[in-house]
């Protein structure tokens, strides 16, 4: 190898060294760019989409539920008030004389009703009183006692229909009519009845839906003598 030849590359080596010396371009590790972390702008654009994204799922969850809730409440009145409607219509239709003697009908008004009935198919005629008291639709039976028979003592109470609305709403339960079919506004006129229609308005929340719900039905008294 000739001289030339060998200075000749001592001098591309001496320029390789000085170019990479002076270079202004430096390579960075991989490690130190993955962990620099987020700048505050990108930290701000990360809670708020989060933020928007927790509050379309909570909004979501909440609408499910106050709409399922609403459903089992709407079902629930209902319910309540076909169970009181159903009660009514078949111990109004059963109404017969008391084992005293008494007509079938004792008294009338417009959130109650008592009459005589044998309900329980046991050959003794009950006393029956349907009252509301507040939002609440109760039933007493007393039985007929002694010789001859009367009718003594509290008897037994049950509740029949819940969150009714009648009296907020000034609807009567009771309405009645005599043969002709003609209202019957005064209350002492007992035994001119012969037909009742029953209204029950129940809500549960009156607040909020499903908002209120009304039920109505109708008694022919079978046993009334015309």
């Amino acid at each position: 190898m000739s001289c030339s030849s060998l200075d000749s590359r001592r001098n591309e080596k001496q320029v390789l060294r000085f170019m990479i010396h002076n270079s202004q371009f430096t390579i960075r590790p991989l490690h130190s760019i993955a962990h620099r972390g987020l700048t505050l702008i990108e930290t701000l654009v990360v809670i708020a989409i989060f933020t928007i994204a927790m509050s379309a799922i909570i909004s979501s969850v909440i609408f499910f539920y106050r709409a399922n809730t609403s459903s089992l409440e709407q079902s629930y009145q209902i319910a309540s008030a076909r169970r009181g409607i159903e009660f009514l219509v078949r111990d109004l239709r059963e109404a017969t004389y008391g084992d005293n003697g008494a007509y079938p009908l004792a008294v009338i008004a417009s959130t109650s009703v008592a009459f005589y009935s044998d309900t329980d198919k046991d050959s003794v005629t009950e006393r029956i009183r349907y009252t509301l008291l507040g939002n609440m639709l109760y039933r007493n039976v007393l039985d007929s006692s002694g010789t001859p028979p009367t009718y003594t003592g509290s008897g037994a109470t049950s509740t029949v229909s819940q969150y009714v609305r009648n009296n907020e709403n000034t609807t009567p339960i009771f309405r009645y009519y005599d043969g002709s079919g003609n209202e019957i506004i005064n209350y002492t006129e007992v035994d001119e009845v012969r037909f009742v229609t029953v209204e029950l308005v129940v809500n549960i929340q009156p607040v909020r839906a499903p908002g209120e719900f009304s039920l109505r039905s109708s008694a022919t008294l079978r046993n009334v003598r015309r």
